[in-house]
């Protein structure tokens, strides 16, 4: 399993969502190294696609879904909780979901 964790250091709640995802790893017993990625610039939110901070991805696969009209940059994210509120985290129940798929 491929771990790729991608952040930008001006969004606030990386740091955060770095630890939950190591929370996760460690309740699911799951050994798995995680790359750590700073994206800097436009050029390299370009070439990585990246969707904002934090975006995780396993084998691949980001955690959660992305539209295809989704737009590349240097920003913060915002992800959806299961009742429908709007986060700056990731749930640990999405992050353990994609864990548990693909174990």
């Amino acid at each position: 399993m491929h771990i790729r964790f991608l952040y930008y250091k001006d969004c606030p709640s990386h740091e955060t969502a770095l630890q939950r995802l190591r929370e996760v790893l460690e309740e699911e017993g799951v050994q798995a190294s995680v790359e750590v990625l700073e994206v800097r610039t436009e050029s390299e939110a370009q070439e990585h696609s990246f969707v904002g901070s934090p975006t995780i991805r396993i084998d691949g696969r980001d955690i959660a879904p992305i539209s295809e009209d989704a737009v590349y940059g240097l920003t913060c994210r915002a992800y959806y909780k299961e009742d429908g509120r709007i986060s700056p985290l990731p749930p640990k129940d999405m992050i353990r979901k994609a864990i548990i798929k693909l174990k």
